[in-house]
C-alpha cells in the first residue's frame, strides 16, 4: 500500500514539473527575451473596441490606433516627448516637529472613529441609504 502511494506521488511529482517547464517553454520561447528596442509605452481606450497606444521603435515614438479589425499609424514622433517624467512638487515636512497631531483633526470620539468598527459610521451609512431609498409621501388623496 505504501509503495503504491509513494508511486503516485512520484508521478504526480513528475507530472507537474513537467507541466511547470512547459508553462516557461511556452511564455519566453527557448529561453529568448523580448527586445529593448519595441516596448509599448503607454496605451488609452478611446471607445469600446477601439484603443490609441504610443509604442516605442528603437529611437522613434509610433502613435498607433487600435480596433477589433486592424491596426493603423496615427503619427511618428520624436521619443522624449512621452518619455519625460512630469515633475512632481515636493514639499519638505519636519517630523521633528510639534506641529503633528497625535490623531486627525476631524476625530472627535474614541479610538474607532471613522472606522469600519464604528457604530456611528454605520449608523450614517443607514441614514445615508434611508434617505437616497426612502419612497416620497403620497398626498391624500380626496
Amino acid at each position: 500500500m505504501f509503495q503504491l502511494l509513494l508511486q503516485v506521488g512520484i508521478t504526480l511529482l513528475v507530472v507537474l514539473l513537467m507541466m511547470w517547464g512547459l508553462a516557461r517553454v511556452i511564455r519566453r520561447p527557448f529561453g529568448l527575451r523580448g527586445n529593448d528596442a519595441l516596448m509599448v509605452l503607454g496605451t488609452q481606450q478611446v471607445g469600446r473596441g477601439a484603443a490609441v497606444a504610443v509604442v516605442r521603435v528603437a529611437d522613434r515614438a509610433l502613435v498607433i490606433g487600435i480596433t477589433d479589425t486592424q491596426v493603423s499609424l496615427l503619427v511618428e514622433h520624436d521619443l522624449g516627448a512621452f518619455e519625460s517624467e512630469p515633475e512632481e512638487e515636493h514639499i519638505p515636512v519636519d517630523l521633528e516637529g510639534d506641529d503633528l497631531p497625535g490623531r486627525h483633526p476631524a476625530a472627535t470620539g474614541g479610538r474607532l472613529e471613522g472606522s469600519l468598527l464604528s457604530p456611528r459610521t454605520w449608523t450614517s451609512a443607514v441614514d445615508f441609504l434611508r434617505e437616497r431609498t426612502a419612497r416620497p409621501e403620497r398626498t391624500a388623496r380626496r
